[in-house]
Protein backbone atom coordinates (compact mmCIF):
# COMPACT_ATOMS: atom_id res chain seq x y z
CA UNK A 1 0.00 0.00 0.00
CA UNK A 2 1.50 3.32 -1.09
CA UNK A 3 -0.64 5.60 1.09
CA UNK A 4 -0.61 5.54 4.89
CA UNK A 5 -3.43 3.56 6.51
CA UNK A 6 -5.96 5.57 8.54
CA UNK A 7 -8.81 4.86 10.95
CA UNK A 8 -11.47 7.54 11.22
CA UNK A 9 -14.94 8.48 12.42
CA UNK A 10 -17.15 11.34 11.20
CA UNK A 11 -19.07 13.22 13.91
CA UNK A 12 -22.04 15.57 13.65
CA UNK A 13 -24.82 16.14 11.19
CA UNK A 14 -24.63 19.47 9.33
CA UNK A 15 -21.54 20.81 11.12
CA UNK A 16 -19.32 17.79 10.79
CA UNK A 17 -15.75 17.01 11.71
CA UNK A 18 -13.69 13.87 11.17
CA UNK A 19 -11.55 12.32 13.92
CA UNK A 20 -8.57 10.35 12.59
CA UNK A 21 -6.48 7.90 14.61
CA UNK A 22 -2.73 7.90 13.92
CA UNK A 23 -0.14 5.53 15.39
CA UNK A 24 3.62 6.12 15.23
CA UNK A 25 4.71 7.00 11.71
CA UNK A 26 1.22 7.38 10.24
CA UNK A 27 0.58 10.77 8.63
CA UNK A 28 -2.43 12.60 7.27
CA UNK A 29 -2.05 15.71 5.10
CA UNK A 30 -4.74 18.38 5.50
CA UNK A 31 -5.77 21.70 4.10
CA UNK A 32 -4.37 24.63 6.07
CA UNK A 33 -6.98 25.84 8.57
CA UNK A 34 -8.77 22.48 8.80
CA UNK A 35 -7.35 21.53 12.22
CA UNK A 36 -9.87 21.42 15.08
CA UNK A 37 -7.82 19.68 17.79
CA UNK A 38 -5.12 17.05 18.28
CA UNK A 39 -3.84 14.98 21.19
CA UNK A 40 -0.35 15.34 22.66
CA UNK A 41 1.02 12.35 20.72
CA UNK A 42 0.42 14.04 17.34
CA UNK A 43 3.24 16.03 15.73
CA UNK A 44 2.21 18.89 13.44
CA UNK A 45 4.45 20.18 10.63
CA UNK A 46 3.89 22.31 7.56
CA UNK A 47 5.16 21.23 4.16
CA UNK A 48 4.59 21.50 0.43
CA UNK A 49 4.59 17.76 -0.34
CA UNK A 50 1.57 15.45 -0.29
CA UNK A 51 3.86 12.41 -0.01
CA UNK A 52 3.29 11.17 -3.56
CA UNK A 53 6.36 13.02 -4.88
CA UNK A 54 9.00 11.82 -2.43
CA UNK A 55 11.53 11.11 -5.20
CA UNK A 56 10.85 14.19 -7.32
CA UNK A 57 13.20 16.61 -5.54
CA UNK A 58 12.54 20.09 -4.20
CA UNK A 59 11.55 21.72 -7.50
CA UNK A 60 9.20 18.84 -8.34
CA UNK A 61 7.47 19.27 -5.00
CA UNK A 62 7.36 23.03 -5.54
CA UNK A 63 5.70 22.51 -8.92
CA UNK A 64 3.11 20.17 -7.42
CA UNK A 65 2.34 22.66 -4.64
CA UNK A 66 1.83 25.37 -7.25
CA UNK A 67 -0.65 23.19 -9.11
CA UNK A 68 -2.59 22.59 -5.89
CA UNK A 69 -2.83 26.35 -5.39
CA UNK A 70 -4.32 26.66 -8.88
CA UNK A 71 -7.01 24.18 -7.84
CA UNK A 72 -8.07 26.35 -4.91
CA UNK A 73 -6.05 24.74 -2.14
CA UNK A 74 -3.33 26.19 0.06
CA UNK A 75 0.24 26.15 -1.21
CA UNK A 76 1.29 24.59 2.11
CA UNK A 77 -0.26 21.50 3.69
CA UNK A 78 -0.50 20.45 7.32
CA UNK A 79 1.38 17.21 8.04
CA UNK A 80 -0.06 15.51 11.13
CA UNK A 81 1.90 12.46 12.29
CA UNK A 82 1.35 10.00 15.12
CA UNK A 83 4.23 9.59 17.55
CA UNK A 84 2.80 7.12 20.08
CA UNK A 85 2.43 3.34 20.15
CA UNK A 86 -1.34 3.71 20.57
CA UNK A 87 -3.45 5.86 18.20
CA UNK A 88 -3.39 9.58 18.81
CA UNK A 89 -6.37 11.58 17.62
CA UNK A 90 -6.57 14.54 15.27
CA UNK A 91 -9.87 16.21 14.36
CA UNK A 92 -10.41 18.13 11.13
CA UNK A 93 -13.43 20.26 10.23
CA UNK A 94 -14.81 21.77 7.04
CA UNK A 95 -14.73 25.54 6.46
CA UNK A 96 -18.53 25.97 6.23
CA UNK A 97 -21.89 24.32 6.94
CA UNK A 98 -22.07 20.96 5.21
CA UNK A 99 -20.99 17.34 5.04
CA UNK A 100 -17.66 15.50 5.00
CA UNK A 101 -17.45 12.77 2.37
CA UNK A 102 -14.98 9.93 3.14
CA UNK A 103 -13.53 8.33 -0.01
CA UNK A 104 -11.62 5.05 0.04
CA UNK A 105 -9.60 5.65 -3.12
CA UNK A 106 -8.53 2.00 -3.30
CA UNK A 107 -12.12 1.02 -4.16
CA UNK A 108 -12.29 3.19 -7.29
CA UNK A 109 -11.01 2.17 -10.71
CA UNK A 110 -10.32 5.81 -11.65
CA UNK A 111 -9.12 8.95 -9.84
CA UNK A 112 -11.70 11.25 -8.26
CA UNK A 113 -12.25 14.73 -9.72
CA UNK A 114 -13.48 17.41 -7.28
CA UNK A 115 -14.61 20.99 -7.46
CA UNK A 116 -12.15 23.72 -6.46
CA UNK A 117 -11.61 23.89 -2.71
CA UNK A 118 -13.39 20.60 -1.92
CA UNK A 119 -10.29 18.83 -0.55
CA UNK A 120 -10.10 18.57 3.25
CA UNK A 121 -7.53 15.84 4.05
CA UNK A 122 -6.01 12.58 2.83
CA UNK A 123 -3.64 9.83 3.82
CA UNK A 124 0.01 10.71 3.24
CA UNK A 125 0.96 9.49 -0.22
CA UNK A 126 -2.28 10.55 -1.91
CA UNK A 127 -1.52 12.58 -5.04
CA UNK A 128 -3.40 15.90 -4.95
CA UNK A 129 -3.21 17.12 -8.52
CA UNK A 130 -5.18 19.24 -10.98
CA UNK A 131 -7.28 18.34 -14.00
CA UNK A 132 -8.72 20.56 -16.70
CA UNK A 133 -12.28 20.36 -17.96
CA UNK A 134 -12.31 18.62 -21.31
CA UNK A 135 -14.33 21.27 -23.09
CA UNK A 136 -13.73 25.02 -23.17
CA UNK A 137 -17.46 25.69 -22.70
CA UNK A 138 -17.51 23.71 -19.45
CA UNK A 139 -15.28 26.27 -17.77
CA UNK A 140 -16.64 29.27 -19.66
CA UNK A 141 -20.35 28.73 -19.02
CA UNK A 142 -20.43 26.21 -16.21
CA UNK A 143 -20.27 28.73 -13.40
CA UNK A 144 -17.14 26.98 -12.11
CA UNK A 145 -13.49 27.02 -13.11
CA UNK A 146 -11.60 25.24 -15.87
CA UNK A 147 -9.47 23.59 -13.19
CA UNK A 148 -10.63 20.66 -11.07
CA UNK A 149 -8.85 18.76 -8.32
CA UNK A 150 -7.72 15.17 -8.98
CA UNK A 151 -7.21 12.74 -6.08
CA UNK A 152 -5.24 9.55 -6.82
CA UNK A 153 -4.07 6.87 -4.39
CA UNK A 154 -5.00 3.77 -2.46
CA UNK A 155 -5.85 5.28 0.94
CA UNK A 156 -8.54 7.45 2.52
CA UNK A 157 -9.35 10.97 1.36
CA UNK A 158 -11.92 13.41 2.74
CA UNK A 159 -13.72 16.14 0.82
CA UNK A 160 -16.24 18.71 2.00
CA UNK A 161 -19.59 19.74 0.53
CA UNK A 162 -22.16 22.42 1.39
CA UNK A 163 -25.64 21.35 2.46
CA UNK A 164 -26.85 17.77 2.04
CA UNK A 165 -24.99 15.26 -0.13
CA UNK A 166 -26.45 12.93 -2.76
CA UNK A 167 -24.35 10.01 -4.04
CA UNK A 168 -25.54 8.73 -7.41
CA UNK A 169 -24.31 5.71 -9.33
CA UNK A 170 -24.45 6.14 -13.11
CA UNK A 171 -24.50 3.03 -15.29
CA UNK A 172 -23.96 4.20 -18.85
CA UNK A 173 -26.40 7.03 -18.06
CA UNK A 174 -26.48 10.82 -18.18
CA UNK A 175 -27.37 13.34 -15.49
CA UNK A 176 -28.11 17.05 -15.98
CA UNK A 177 -27.17 19.19 -12.99
CA UNK A 178 -26.85 22.80 -11.90
CA UNK A 179 -23.06 23.22 -12.28
CA UNK A 180 -22.48 24.52 -8.77
CA UNK A 181 -24.10 21.43 -7.25
CA UNK A 182 -21.31 19.12 -8.44
CA UNK A 183 -18.90 18.16 -5.66
CA UNK A 184 -17.00 15.24 -7.18
CA UNK A 185 -17.18 12.42 -9.72
CA UNK A 186 -15.06 9.55 -10.96
CA UNK A 187 -12.73 10.41 -13.82
CA UNK A 188 -14.48 7.74 -15.91
CA UNK A 189 -17.44 10.18 -16.13
CA UNK A 190 -17.41 12.76 -18.94
CA UNK A 191 -18.29 16.36 -18.08
CA UNK A 192 -19.76 18.92 -20.45
CA UNK A 193 -22.06 21.96 -20.47
CA UNK A 194 -25.29 22.19 -22.47
CA UNK A 195 -27.87 24.90 -23.13
CA UNK A 196 -30.84 24.66 -20.75
CA UNK A 197 -33.45 25.05 -23.50
CA UNK A 198 -34.55 28.67 -23.76
CA UNK A 199 -33.89 32.16 -22.46
CA UNK A 200 -37.31 32.05 -20.78
CA UNK A 201 -36.04 29.22 -18.57
CA UNK A 202 -33.14 31.39 -17.45
CA UNK A 203 -35.26 34.50 -16.86
CA UNK A 204 -38.29 32.97 -15.16
CA UNK A 205 -37.41 29.44 -14.09
CA UNK A 206 -34.02 27.89 -13.45
CA UNK A 207 -32.20 31.26 -13.60
CA UNK A 208 -29.43 29.74 -15.63
CA UNK A 209 -28.79 29.28 -19.34
CA UNK A 210 -26.55 26.27 -18.90
CA UNK A 211 -26.60 22.90 -17.16
CA UNK A 212 -23.77 20.47 -16.53
CA UNK A 213 -24.09 17.05 -18.11
CA UNK A 214 -22.34 14.05 -16.56
CA UNK A 215 -22.33 10.90 -18.65
CA UNK A 216 -20.89 7.40 -18.37
CA UNK A 217 -20.44 4.82 -15.63
CA UNK A 218 -19.25 5.73 -12.15
CA UNK A 219 -20.21 7.55 -8.97
CA UNK A 220 -21.18 11.20 -8.66
CA UNK A 221 -21.49 13.31 -5.48
CA UNK A 222 -23.77 16.36 -5.45
CA UNK A 223 -24.39 19.10 -2.88
CA UNK A 224 -27.81 20.61 -2.24
CA UNK A 225 -26.58 24.18 -1.71
CA UNK A 226 -23.49 25.54 -3.49
CA UNK A 227 -21.56 27.78 -1.11
CA UNK A 228 -21.38 30.71 -3.59
CA UNK A 229 -25.19 30.64 -3.87
CA UNK A 230 -25.55 30.55 -0.08
CA UNK A 231 -23.16 33.48 0.35
CA UNK A 232 -24.94 35.53 -2.32
CA UNK A 233 -28.37 34.93 -0.79
CA UNK A 234 -27.16 35.87 2.69
CA UNK A 235 -25.61 39.10 1.38
CA UNK A 236 -28.72 40.00 -0.64
CA UNK A 237 -31.03 39.39 2.30
CA UNK A 238 -28.79 41.30 4.73
CA UNK A 239 -28.77 44.27 2.36
CA UNK A 240 -32.55 44.08 1.82
CA UNK A 241 -33.16 44.06 5.58
CA UNK A 242 -30.85 47.03 6.01
CA UNK A 243 -28.44 45.16 8.28
CA UNK A 244 -25.43 46.09 6.21
CA UNK A 245 -24.79 48.41 3.25
CA UNK A 246 -22.07 46.51 1.43
CA UNK A 247 -21.39 49.21 -1.12
CA UNK A 248 -21.11 51.93 1.55
CA UNK A 249 -18.82 49.78 3.69
CA UNK A 250 -16.65 48.91 0.69
CA UNK A 251 -16.29 52.60 -0.17
CA UNK A 252 -15.50 53.49 3.44
CA UNK A 253 -12.90 50.77 3.62
CA UNK A 254 -11.32 52.06 0.41
CA UNK A 255 -11.12 55.58 1.83
CA UNK A 256 -9.63 54.21 5.04
CA UNK A 257 -6.89 52.48 3.04
CA UNK A 258 -6.05 55.79 1.38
Amino acid sequence: MRCHSLTYKVFGDDLQFVSIGLTRGQTVVAEAGALMYMTSDIQMDTGISDGSDASSGFFGKLWNAGKRALAGESFFLLHLTGTGSSPGQVALAGPYLGKIIPLDLATFSAPILCQRGAFLAAAYGTKIDIAFTERFTAGLFGGENFILQRLTGDGMAFIHACGKVAEIQLNNQSLRIMPGCIVAFEESISYEIEFSGSFANALFGAKTLFLAKLSGTGRVWLQSLPFNLLARRVCEEAKRQGFFDFEKERTSFGNFNK
